[in-house]
């Protein structure tokens, strides 16, 4: 038993003729004849009552034009599903994202630009700093990052660059400094500052350490953060002051003022996005489209 068959089953019956149904499926009226009696063959039992003025349904035919209604609409479900998995048009990616970035606008836009687009597939959101990223990426737990990185040699990863970032200055409300603020790094060097930790996102730790290396800064540090999210909230509540991601004021938080700073704006900070090379996901590449579309 074919599809097919089924198909011209399903003609016969609803035309009650077998010259009407070989127009409505396209094949001469002898072939179609010859389907239905394999049909009958096959099913080991008769499915018509012929007489002159055409074809009638028997029990067995009954039966089987319920189940022959019901298997092509299953087949139609089934390829329109798996076409649309196949475009990428639905069904599910895993992204990683620092919680820094999930409201900067550009980033914010690229997910609602993909939503748009393709709103039969699923976002899942994890927000994660990049060495955490880093690390499900290359496991293969996750689909697609936003992160920081130093350049595109990450083995078994592909990537893009996505944006710039740079570093800004965040200080309590309540701090002289959110009035008077300072005009370079030098005048922080007896300010307590809360950090974070290298293991965290040892990339973005490494280049900022570098360029305060470069400009002859150490930081006092006396308050550690998990995250940049934890960081500043230590600053709001005003355990010292920090530097972050300029993407962080994006998102202004209460009690805590941004502060920019001319060595800080030097500071580059590429963000990238990246997935693993042999991810072949047409979900994911859709995504990938859209990111070089914007980006050119």
């Amino acid at each position: 038993m074919e599809f097919r068959q089924l198909e011209y089953f399903v003609a016969v019956v609803e035309t009650g003729s077998i010259s009407a149904a070989s127009r409505r499926v396209h094949i001469a009226q002898p072939a179609l004849t010859r389907q239905m009696r394999l049909l009958e063959d096959d099913v080991g039992t008769l499915l018509f009552e012929r007489h002159a003025r055409g074809v009638r349904l028997g029990v067995a035919g009954r039966a089987l034009y319920d189940e022959a209604v019901q298997l092509l609409d299953q087949r139609a479900q089934i390829k329109a599903r798996l076409t649309s998995l196949g475009s990428g048009v639905s069904g599910k990616l895993s992204l990683g994202i620092t919680v820094t970035h999930l409201w900067v606008p550009d980033v914010a836009k690229l997910m609602g630009d993909y939503r748009s687009r393709y709103p039969g597939v699923a976002f899942e959101v994890f927000p994660l700093l990049s060495g955490p990223q880093l690390e499900r990426l290359k496991e293969g737990t996750l689909d697609v990052g936003i992160l920081y990185l130093d350049g595109p040699e990450q083995p078994g990863l592909a990537m893009r660059p996505l944006a710039h970032d740079h570093l800004t200055l965040a200080v309590p409300e309540s701090s002289p400094w959110a009035s008077m603020p300072p005009s370079c790094l030098d005048e922080l060097k007896d300010t307590d500052f809360v950090w974070g930790f290298r293991s965290a996102s040892p990339i973005y730790y490494d280049r900022m350490l570098a360029h305060f290396e470069r400009l002859g800064f150490s930081p006092r540090v006396v308050q550690y953060g998990a995250d940049n999210i934890t960081i500043l909230s230590m600053v709001a509540a005003g355990l010292g002051v920090a530097i972050v991601p300029s993407a962080s004021s994006a998102h202004p938080m209460p009690g805590i003022r941004f502060i920019q700073l001319a060595e800080l704006d030097t500071c580059d900070m590429p963000m990238w996005i990246a997935w693993r090379s042999n991810n072949d996901s047409p979900a994911l590449h859709n995504l990938i489209g859209l990111v070089e579309e914007r980006v050119g």
